[in-house]
This record gives structure tokens, C-alpha cells and sequence, in this order.
């Protein structure tokens, strides 16, 4: 069965479902934008079980494109997805590592059972990836990943982004 794709605009950190992707940094010890508001509501949990990937597996940090889970704490979702996107660059494509980012996630939902996914638009913030393109990259990606998800819900923070998410799911 083919993966549904859903768009809501809200706040991600309100989402009753699975898993939450978490647009972090490579520190994964919290941040701006998505991550801090992941980090916040979801309590000291997540930055607990953060430190001990950091401690243990990723001491270096999560690389550009890859993707772990941990705990959700507070939030209304049984676990967070933390993948680090990358930063745009109008010298260097960097596309494949912002897919990643979405294949890696979806990898790591099946991997625990996750049958509904809820994702930010990974990179548009702070590292400004175009709005558009990230939503292309995303929306493409989802629909290419075989997966065992059975419904990736894009949250988007604002009528921008759900407008450029929409063109690529029509």
C-alpha cells in the first residue's frame, strides 16, 4: 500500500502520531526553530537520551543526512526522528543529502514500527534552503522510499510553506 502524504499547518509539537522528525543540528542538544520547540515541549527527556547517543555512537555529532531516534517525552508522539539537514548552497548541490535526510527517516520509522511520521520542512530555516526546492526534494523523495509508513504528514509552520508544499503533492 502506497504511502499516504498529508499537509497540515500548525505546530509540529502538537501532532498525535508516531514518530516526529526533528530538524536538528549536528549536536543534537537542542537549537532554534523546529528543534527548540521540540526540545522545549517535549521536556528533558529528549535532551537526556541526546547526550547519551552523543556520549556513545555519535560523539562527533549526527552527520548532514543521517537520522536517529530517541524518546519523545512530552509531546503526544511515541518517539523523535532527529536528522540533520543541510545548509544551502548556491555553489554546491547539496540535494542529495537533504533526500537523505527524508530516506534516512523513513528507514529509521520502519526500523521501530512507526506507522505515521510527521515532518518539518527539513532545512528551510536557519540553513535557508528555497522553499520550493526543499518541498520538491521532500514530496519526491516520500514517494520514491519504499517504507512500511503509512501516512507521512508534512507540518508546515506557515501558509508559505504548506502553498509550496501543496503544488507538490497535487
Amino acid at each position: 500500500m502506497p504511502t499516504t502524504i498529508t499537509l497540515v499547518q500548525g505546530d509540529i509539537t502538537e501532532q498525535h502520531v508516531d514518530a516526529v522528525v526533528n530538524a536538528a543540528n549536528s549536536s543534537l542538544l537542542g537549537g532554534g526553530g523546529v528543534d527548540g520547540a521540540i526540545h522545549r515541549k517535549g521536556g528533558p527527556a529528549i535532551l537526556a537520551a541526546c547526550r547519551d547517543l552523543r556520549a556513545s555512537h555519535y560523539g562527533k555529532g549526527l552527520p548532514t543526512g543521517h537520522a536517529v531516534a530517541t524518546t519523545a517525552g512530552r509531546l503526544p508522539a511515541r518517539w523523535v526522528i532527529h536528522t540533520v539537514g543541510p545548509v544551502w548552497s548556491a555553489s554546491e548541490d547539496r540535494s542529495e543529502l537533504l533526500a537523505s535526510c527524508h530516506r534516512e527517516s523513513l528507514q529509521v520509522a520502519d526500523e521501530l514500527g512507526a506507522k505515521t511520521v510527521a515532518f518539518p520542512a527539513i532545512s528551510t530555516g536557519v540553513y535557508r534552503w528555497p522553499l520550493e526546492d526543499a518541498a520538491r526534494i521532500a514530496v519526491e523523495t516520500v514517494r520514491g522510499t519504499e517504507t512500511e509508513v503509512e501516512e507521512v504528514r508534512f507540518v508546515l509552520f506557515d501558509e508559505r510553506a504548506y502553498e509550496a508544499f501543496a503544488v507538490q503533492v497535487r
